[in-house]
């Protein structure tokens, strides 16, 4: 008996690709042979997405090398010269480099600032409105915007911030001398910023009202019960059942912080703006497209993929040793 039970358990764990006595050890090309005969059809369901990747992700990856060579489109990339590090070596001699990173980091940093924590608070003032008609109003109202195109975008503000158009008008009557804010080098942060958070605070609080729905409401009946206010409740209550949300969506936001959308800046700036929104992406559009230097704007690209990458790294890494919870 003892044997026959034996050689059943034996039988059972290679049906199970489990190492036994016998066969100690399964090869990884087993075990997938074997995955994949139980499990055919969820491989194809996949398959798209694997050659998806596979050609417009991992394939591109190859024209990195050109960041190490000078890069002729008629003699490809096998056939450019190798120059080595020159293409990023230049760049940081670019009397213009510093000026081009400061923008970066300045308007990331203020769309972080104010934009990041923007989506929170509409989304924590809507869970609280009642009346269910006015509640989809609200969304339906906040959400508009971001299905507007961006050249229409940009040629709105361009219309208000002209020196006759309505915002203009609107600080003449508070003393402040009509100009055209997009010319003005102080004024233009803030006009990118305000129109980003008026065009993505909708669509970003989606997930936020999500989240904010998986939250037990018995925990808001008992803070009620024992007198808590609505302030405490959201302190106490919706923001720790918001925390890995806002983690993650936190992390995320970092590792695409320098990515900023170059066709808005691209359509707003000017000459007299150059100073505050040059940026990284805008100053590849000129380097690549305009002038050619491919290799030159890819070493760019590359260095500002780095440092997304290694921002993304740090706050996944300060999230899981403060907050107890990461990306990965």
């Amino acid at each position: 008996m003892k044997g026959g039970k034996k050689l059943s358990d034996n039988n059972l764990a290679i049906n199970n690709n489990l190492p036994t006595e016998n066969n100690p050890k399964i090869s990884f090309y087993s075990k997938l042979k074997k995955d994949f005969q139980l499990n055919k059809i969820k491989y194809l369901m996949v398959l798209p997405v694997i050659i998806y990747f596979l050609i417009f992700a991992y394939k591109p990856m190859y024209g990195l090398l050109m960041v190490f060579q000078d890069f002729s489109p008629r003699l490809g990339i096998s056939g450019s010269t190798w120059v080595g590090f020159e293409n990023f070596q230049r760049f940081f001699a670019d009397p213009s480099a510093w000026r081009i990173v400061k923008n970066t980091f300045n308007i990331s940093f203020w769309s972080l600032v104010f934009g990041f924590p923007a989506p929170i608070i509409l989304a924590l003032l809507i869970n609280e409105i009642r009346n269910k008609f006015f509640k989809r109003i609200v969304q339906t109202v906040s959400y508009m915007p971001y299905f507007i195109s961006i050249v229409v975008l940009c040629s709105l503000i361009k219309f208000f911030t002209q020196s006759d158009g309505l915002i203009p008008e609107f600080f003449s009557y508070f003393g402040i001398e009509k100009t055209n804010l997009l010319a003005e080098p102080s004024a233009f942060v803030p006009i990118y910023v305000i129109s980003d958070i008026w065009q993505t605070i909708g669509w970003d609080s989606i997930i936020y009202l999500a989240a904010l729905a998986g939250i037990d409401q018995e925990q808001y009946e008992a803070a009620r019960i024992d007198g808590a206010s609505k302030l405490q409740q959201i302190f106490h209550i919706t923001l720790p059942g918001l925390k890995t949300t806002i983690i993650i969506l936190l992390i995320l936001r970092m590792g695409t912080l320098l990515n900023m959308g170059f066709e808005k800046i691209l359509l707003l700036y000017s000459p007299s703006t150059y100073s505050v929104a040059d940026v990284i992406s805008t100053y590849v559009y000129r380097m690549g497209i305009l002038n050619a230097d491919y290799s030159y704007a890819a070493a760019i690209g590359l260095l500002n993929t780095l440092v997304n990458v290694t921002l993304l790294l740090i706050t996944n890494r300060l999230a899981k040793k403060f907050a107890g919870s990461g990306l990965f």
